[in-house]
This record gives C-alpha cells, sequence and structure tokens, in this order.
C-alpha cells in the first residue's frame, strides 16, 4: 500500500500490510506501538485489523512479492526528510543493478551536513553507469533524492542475519578524475574556483563531475548563485545536464 493505504499497482514499492483472522491482538505491553501499527483495515467492511510491517515490498511480473528494505531508515538531509527505501526501491528497478541500499554519509571535508550514498552490485555480466544511473534515477525522484556518491561493489557485506552489513560498508571517496585536467580560460578557471569553494575541496578538473566530487541539489544552488554574481547565467537544471565544467 502507499501512503494513503492504497494499493500500488504490480512493480511499484509500497509498504507490506498484513491481515485476517490470524492476526495478532498487538505488541505485549507496548500500548503506544500496538496503536501505530495496527490499524482499522479499510478493505474490511466487519472492522478488521491490518498491520503495517514497515517493509517496503513490491509485486512481480510472476506474482510474488519481492522484499526490498525497510521504511523506517528515514534521514533528513538539508531539511527535507526522506526514506531510503524509496531509493533503493528506484534503483533495484533498473536492470543492471542487482542489489541496493542507501545510506546518509559525510560529505566532503569543509561542506558541512551528511550526503545520501548508495551502494549497488551489478547483476551478472552488467556495466554500472554512474550517470547514466543517476539520470534514470532523477526521472522518478526530486533532485535531493539522488544520491551524491554511487558505490559499485561486487556484493554487499551481510552480517550473520542475511541482512545488509551497512557498519562494514566501505567510504565513499568524494573525487575527480584519477588524471586532473586543468581548466581551460578565464570562464572555466572562474567556474573551478566556485566549485572548490563550495564543495569544500582543494581544486576541480575541467572533466571531473560534480556529484562525484560530492555536490548535490542544495550545493548547485550556491554555485549558481555564486555564478550568477560573477556576471553569468546558470540554472540549477543546466548544472544537472552539465555535470563537469568542460561540458
Amino acid at each position: 500500500l502507499d501512503a494513503n493505504l492504497t494499493p500500488v499497482i504490480p512493480g511499484v514499492a509500497g509498504e507490506l500490510c498484513i491481515g485476517g483472522d490470524l492476526l495478532a491482538r498487538g505488541y505485549l505491553n507496548r500500548g503506544g506501538l500496538t496503536a501505530e501499527r495496527f490499524i482499522a483495515d479499510p478493505f474490511d467492511e466487519w472492522g478488521g485489523r491490518l498491520y503495517r510491517t514497515g517493509d517496503l515490498a513490491r509485486w512481480r511480473a510472476d506474482g510474488q512479492i519481492e522484499y526490498l528494505g525497510r521504511l523506517d531508515h528515514q534521514v533528513k538531509i538539508r531539511g527535507f526528510r526522506i526514506e531510503l527505501g524509496e531509493i533503493e526501491a528506484q534503483l533495484l528497478l533498473q536492470p543492471e543493478i542487482r542489489e541496493a541500499v542507501v545510506v546518509a554519509g559525510e560529505g566532503p571535508s569543509g561542506t558541512g551536513g551528511a550526503r545520501l550514498v548508495a551502494y549497488v552490485s551489478p547483476q551478472a555480466g552488467a556495466q554500472v553507469d554512474n550517470a547514466a544511473l543517476r539520470e534514470a534515477l532523477g526521472q522518478a525522484l526530486p533532485d535531493y533524492m539522488i544520491p551524491a556518491a554511487i558505490v559499485v561493489l561486487e556484493r554487499l557485506p551481510l552480517n550473520p542475519n542475511g541482512k545488509v552489513d551497512r557498519k562494514a560498508l566501505p567510504e565513499p571517496e568524494f573525487t575527480g578524475m584519477d588524471h586532473y585536467e586543468a581548466p581551460q580560460g578565464e570562464v572555466e578557471e572562474v567556474l573551478a574556483g566556485i566549485w572548490a569553494e563550495v564543495l569544500g575541496i582543494g581544486r576541480v578538473g575541467r572533466n571531473d563531475n560534480f556529484f562525484e566530487l560530492g555536490g548535490d541539489s542544495i550545493l548547485s544552488l550556491q554555485i549558481v548563485t555564486k555564478v550568477r554574481r560573477a556576471g553569468w547565467k546558470i540554472t540549477p537544471r543546466q548544472l544537472f545536464e552539465r555535470q563537469t565544467i568542460a561540458a
């Protein structure tokens, strides 16, 4: 079901809810949690109840229910409340992605605040193009839910219970291209200086990717403001479409 307790169509992620005659009455001696999780069943005219599991799932084409993660992995970044499970669900919809988990991690030093970091493992024989993956996510999610870093792993680490071990995930690296190429011309030099200042890094090459350096939608607004003060017109959309200074 979606947030309004409306059934979602097959392939779309929603909260897994359970009902029926054998449903428990509630949590023992935990009235508040019982009231939160055990709700009136809007589909039962006889006054039945539903249990909201907090699990994110979807119907597959073969009629099976696929578990996608937890809805209670909610974070607040720069004023936006974000359900990490929603981002994970969109990642798993991409044909090249086999596993995905999203966490809130620290961004580059000097930028302040947390950043969304996506960890993915590809399907057998598939290659993950970070730029294409971000573009696909942008078709379904608002800008502030696009991960600042995407880390590709052969497989995600699991704990003894078979769930993703978030503590074992490697730290993301907010870095530019392996081979630094200096900005060319006055415009690129000014832009590189603004990017470096906003992103809190030492230098920015002309082919360094804004998002791979730790950029996000909020930082893009700061860059747009500074660029306009320097005398050039630019929009956040242009920054998202042309993610390097050279572009």
